[in-house]
């Protein structure tokens, strides 16, 4: 009892740093970086390090408060956020929400079938994983959502062309960063900081 107690604490500490750390990189500078009216985003950073240090619970949850402070970036502090939210606001939350929490469940469920494999390489697909997923998830969403509306088409008259033009910014940034970043952190933590026990035998 004692040590299933002291599990929860654990596991409920590390996400909520991991959250406070997700919700400063929203709501300041650090979390996107604005190339016109496009936001190229690092939130994928703190959803893919709770991925492989807590589980795809725990990433799920944390894709689920980076597609909320998504959406909430459209009331005013996102251009193309706010022009879509002029179109429609319910497929505007639609595509700021459900690929990110895909974004958190995905790369839980990738750490979680290779970490007893390959670790390393589990936990590099892993943070490679969530950027690129946010990437192709988030786009595909918009061009289904919004593809025909004049605040997309002017990124190009094909669906290729939209996704081009908006897509391959996001995917040389922010996959490389958290790729990089994201690894060396991960591999940093699981040797200084032990992971919240999974089994009665750790403690």
């Amino acid at each position: 009892m004692e040590n299933r107690k002291h599990t929860s604490t654990l596991r409920m500490a590390q996400l909520a740093i991991l959250t406070a750390i997700l919700l400063i990189l929203a709501f300041t500078p650090l979390g996107y970086l604005k190339v016109g009216p496009l936001s190229i985003t690092f939130l994928t950073l703190p959803v893919a390090i709770g991925a492989v240090l807590l589980g795809a619970k725990e990433s799920l949850f944390l894709g689920a408060v980076f597609g909320l402070t998504s959406f909430f970036q459209c009331f005013g502090m996102d251009q193309l956020g706010v022009a879509l939210m002029g179109v429609s606001p319910v497929k505007t939350a639609i595509m700021c929400i459900l690929p990110r929490l895909l974004v958190g469940l995905l790369p839980g469920l990738i750490y979680h079938g290779l970490k007893n494999k390959q670790e390393k390489a589990g936990v590099a697909l892993t943070c490679l994983s969530a950027p690129l997923i946010n990437t192709i998830f988030f786009l595909g969403s918009l061009v289904l959502l919004f593809g025909k509306e004049p605040v997309i088409t002017q990124f190009g008259n094909s669906v290729w062309a939209i996704l081009s033009a908006m897509g391959i910014a996001n995917v040389l940034l922010e996959a490389p960063v958290c790729l990089i970043v994201g690894t060396a952190i991960c591999l940093a933590l699981k040797k200084v900081v032990k992971p919240a026990p999974h089994s009665k035998g750790e403690e």
